[in-house]
Formats: C-alpha cells, structure tokens, sequence
C-alpha cells in the first residue's frame, strides 16, 4: 500500500565523511524560502530520525505561517546511534557532509540550531552555504536564538494568562516549567521577576542544584504534570501530552516552546474536553525564528526584531478567541490561519 507524502522534499543520505545518516525535509516552500533547523539527537534507528524530520518540518511551516513570516518548512537531522561515540572530529565531518548536502539548494532550505547544536556548528556550515543563521556575531550571526524564544513564550503565557484568567500578569500565580534548559531557564527567571511561584523540573538531576540556587522550587519530573499549578511551561522535549497524560494535568493553561507536545493531534480535542487551554507550541515558540529572520533575512535592528517578537501576544490572542468564538480547539484555529495564508500562496503562484 502506497502512502502519500505531503513534503516537497526528503532526502536521506549517508555522509561520505561521516558515514552518519544525514535526513532533510522540507514541508513547504509556499509562503518562501524552508527554514528550520539542524537536529543532532541519537535514535534508537535512523528511520526515527526521518519521522522527527518529517513532523517537525511541517510544524515549522505552521510556525511561520501563522506567524506571518514569509518563509516555509524544513529540518534538517543528523541522526546518531545510541552507542556513537561523537568525537569533536565525527561531529565537524557530520556537519561538513550536511553543508554539502544543502549547498546546492542555494537557500530554498535555511537552517540554524537546533537540538543537539548550536551556534559555533552554523560556523562549520557556513563553508558551505550562507544560510545557516545563528552563527557567533563575530561570524556574522545573531547567536543563541534562545533568549528570543523565551521572551515569545512569556509573551505567549501573558496573553494566556489574560484569555484563562482574565488577568495577563504571572504575579502570585504558581508556574511548572517542564524543562530547565537554555530557554526553559529564561522562563523560568522571566516568570520569577514578574511575581510568580516557579516550580522547575528536569530530567537531567544535575540542573537540580542551579534551580534551587537560584531560588525556584524544584518537582521531579514524573509528577510535573500533575503538581497542582496554574500554567504548565512544556520546555523540553516533545510528546508530553497524549490520551494517557492529559486527565492527570492539574494546571488549565499550557503554553510552552517543547516542540511536538501533541503525542496525536486528537489530543487537543482531550485538553478541550478537560477544560484545558493549551496554546500551540508552534505558536508559543516562535520567537527565536521571528528574531533571526528578522534580523539576519530581513536585516531589522534589535529593537524592532524584539518588537516583532512581542507581537506573538497578539497572535495568540487571535488564535484563542478565534477558537472560542467558533468552537475549535486552539490547534484547529492556528491551523485555519495558517491554512488561509497558505491557500492565498497557493493561489498566486497558479
């Protein structure tokens, strides 16, 4: 039985320095030229690195579209064993195989860091391609985008907290944040500073120790669903929210910057029927890609790519009073904007 594939574009290739097998997937070109970025992540088998590639490139074209960017979807994943052992010679030749894997594309696929790298590895591809954003500013990037995301998800969380509470700010309101790394840390301190109780959870033990010098309260990590709370901040990986998860959720709005929480996207329909508010990740996290596109595509300055940024408030406001007006769930009303300017693409081009 034959199955279709929506994507434009999936190559996997074996690297002829590496020997790693190197997976890019671009979703869409509609709205512009596929951006997204460079996973490298160990898989129990490659073919998992591919369904990462494949989901992930198409919420990056969801992410840009309701953003209002003018750029479609892809993601690029370098795809390592559980027992690889990557020295810094295998991670440079991984890297290297990449960039001659999307050099002759000349743009059409743009990418930047992702899990598992980060800005001084866009250094390696841009021998290769100039569109590898986010590399060092001495290399002429904008560097971690991680603070940019994490300003969009306490934009997000804000206009949240207004549609479930009534009130946009955090202060006294008790928060999780599922994830303590470079943007669930910024949350975390971001969420502190405007007055609310931050719970932090992890599955690295070792982060314990900084959240708690730091002056959050720390939940371990099989009971961060369900510690009695007023906003979940999925910050880490995907596929936290699924049939079996979601009637132990004890908070009634999630917003977080995790991609893919949605174990099926089914499961939006089960946070609806628990009276659970979850704000597409997609939607909550694009900060980072709104900053650098800015920035590094459109050349804006730093107070005008924050200002962009900021505007995901507004964008998630419009996403979930368009869902309450009609009855959809959050998923399905990023989906119909995303689909309208889409469709209007589509439209032109005929």
């Amino acid at each position: 039985m034959s199955q279709a594939l929506e994507h434009e574009e999936v190559v996997v290739r074996r690297g002829r320095r590496s020997g790693l097998p190197i997976i890019v997937a671009v979703h869409s070109r509609a709205l512009g030229p596929a951006v997204g970025g460079c996973r490298m992540r160990r898989y129990d088998s490659w073919r998992d690195g591919l369904t990462d590639a494949l989901r992930l490139s198409e919420a990056m074209t969801y992410k840009a579209a309701v953003a209002g960017l003018d750029f479609g979807g892809g993601k690029s994943v370098i795809a390592l064993d559980r027992d690889t052992d990557l020295t810094a010679e295998l991670r440079e030749a991984a890297l290297e195989d990449l960039g001659e894997l999307i050099a002759p594309w000349q743009g059409s696929y743009r990418t930047g860091p992702d899990i598992g790298t980060g800005p001084q590895d866009m250094v390696v591809l841009k021998r290769f391609t100039p569109y590898a954003y986010c590399a060092p500013e001495e290399h002429g990037g904008t560097g971690d985008s991680g603070g940019p995301t994490a300003s969009g998800v306490l934009a997000a969380l804000r206009a949240g907290a207004r549609h479930v509470f009534g009130d946009a700010s955090c202060a006294g309101r008790t928060v999780v944040v599922s994830g303590f790394g470079s943007v669930g840390g910024r949350v975390a301190a971001g969420l502190a500073a405007e007055g609310a109780r931050v719970l932090v959870s992890d599955v690295e033990e070792s982060r314990r120790q900084a959240a708690l010098a730091a002056g959050f309260g720390w939940v371990e990590p099989d009971e961060a669903l369900s510690v009695p709370a007023d906003i979940l901040v999925p910050a880490a990986v995907g596929g936290v929210l699924s049939e079996e998860s979601v009637p132990r959720l004890a908070a009634p709005l999630v917003v977080g910057p995790a991609n893919n929480q949605l174990t099926e996207d089914s499961v939006a329909d089960t946070l609806a029927r628990h009276g659970v508010v979850w704000v597409p990740d997609y939607v909550a996290g694009a900060g980072g890609i709104v900053y650098t596109l800015s920035r590094e595509s459109d050349h804006d300055s730093d107070e005008a790519a924050r200002k962009r940024v900021d505007g995901i408030g507004d964008t998630v406001s419009h996403v979930l009073e368009l869902a309450r007006s009609t009855g959809v769930t959050p998923l399905r009303a990023a989906r119909q904007l995303a689909e309208a300017r889409l469709t209007a693409a589509a439209s032109r081009d005929a």
